[in-house]
């Protein structure tokens, strides 16, 4: 039995249906969800990344459910091997990301991989943010999110002030960057929301999330209600 089939069986046992049907209306489009929770993944995660042969299970094409393309991208941000050959896996797996949830817990899985090689994670990124590919620019831009630092976020805001492409989930994703942006560099984001070019709907959805946001406190937030756009 391949390392593919024994995940398989084993998330099977682990399937839930009651939280297969609330997870299926969070994921619009994602096709044969079993329902295993995301703890329960990263635990699965762990154990098939320790075991020799798990690179066959991170190259295998014939999965079936949601949750092995998942647990695909969880072992490559988690198995030992040199930065060149994650690197390599990475490229591997973005174009089999077809939804928001596989793209941000796939992006999270890198935060150790992006903090240790932070340039050559950078540039690797770089060119999936001018991605036509829905899930492969948002995963860029959310990839983005380990690097809103004193170093980058001039970068930051400069790539989000030329965004003017991307569907609803990379437009998403742009509103939160600018929203972490504001946590972390209030004046300099602020700066760029006075003056930004970007749509009035992923404006205003940045300024939904800063409002949002619990580390804001009421008096800017009524400053930010204020800069609103109509339409």
């Amino acid at each position: 039995m391949t390392t593919t089939e024994n995940v398989r069986n084993e998330l099977k046992t682990l399937e839930d249906p009651t939280y297969r049907e609330f997870h299926s209306s969070l994921i619009p489009g994602a096709d044969n969800i079993l329902g295993v929770r995301i703890p329960q993944l990263r635990t699965m995660a762990k154990e098939i990344a320790k075991k020799e042969d798990w690179r066959t299970f991170v190259e295998a094409t014939d999965t079936l459910y949601y949750e092995e393309t998942m647990l695909q991208g969880m072992v490559i941000g988690r198995a030992k091997m040199e930065p060149e050959e994650r690197i390599k896996y990475i490229r591997l797996f973005v174009p089999r990301i077809n939804n928001w949830a596989v793209c941000d817990i796939f992006s999270g899985e890198l935060k150790t991989a992006a903090r240790k090689r932070k340039e050559t994670i950078w540039q690797f990124v770089q060119p999936y943010l001018e991605s036509k590919e829905e899930y492969q620019l948002r995963f860029g831009i959310v990839m983005l999110f380990h690097y809103v630092d004193e170093e980058h976020i001039d970068s930051l805001l400069a790539y989000a002030d030329r965004f003017t492409h991307g569907a609803y989930y990379a437009r998403m994703a742009m509103a939160w960057m600018i929203s972490i942006c504001f946590i972390k560099f209030p004046d300099k984001t602020m700066k760029y929301l006075q003056q930004s070019r970007l749509d009035n709907w992923t404006y205003n959805k940045s300024l939904q999330k800063i409002i949002e946001s619990l580390r804001v406190d009421k008096e800017t937030k009524d400053i930010i209600r204020s800069m609103k756009r109509a339409g």
